[in-house]
């Protein structure tokens, strides 16, 4: 026999006790963004001088996106408190981690450590720099105000 407890999403270690072996999927409104790239979040764009397009999806731990970098440019140097793993789908260039140059190209993976000064540099004068961005600031947003990031002036 079975029971169902159900765990407020806010929980606390006292409640580690009431932890269920049975888990009912609770499947949310929305589970697919299509045609990501055609839905630039204009502001945050703006302000990070470069395209952004944010997966407005229910996660609650994992957020991710879609950059493009126009040729021979770059984003603005920027930091979070939010770790970042990002995949380079198209193009070539380099970012610069807390002073330290990390060259990058098509099929490469970067990471980019919790408020640590960061900035990405598309080197091709012909080619748009496309990647994809994983990070997991709704995570620090669901525990609760501990999501900080800051753009250089």
């Amino acid at each position: 026999m079975s029971t169902e407890t159900k765990i407020d999403t806010r929980a606390t270690s006292a409640e580690f006790g009431k932890t269920t072996d049975h888990v009912k999927v609770k499947m949310p409104d929305k589970v697919i963004v299509h045609q990501l790239e055609k839905q630039l979040n204009s502001s945050y764009s703006e302000e990070r001088q470069c395209s952004v397009s944010i997966a407005d999806l229910p996660s609650y731990t994992v957020g991710v996106d879609i950059t493009s970098i126009q040729p021979s440019s770059n984003d603005r140097n920027h930091r979070h408190y939010y770790e970042a793993l990002i995949f380079f789908l198209e193009g070539s260039g380099y970012s610069v981690i807390e002073g330290e140059r990390v060259e990058w190209e098509a099929g490469d993976a970067l990471y980019i450590p919790p408020w640590s000064w960061h900035q990405h540099f598309n080197t091709d004068p012909d080619k748009v720099v496309r990647y994809l961005c994983g990070t997991n600031a709704p995570l620090l947003q669901s525990v609760g105000e501990i999501d900080y990031r800051e753009e250089a002036v």
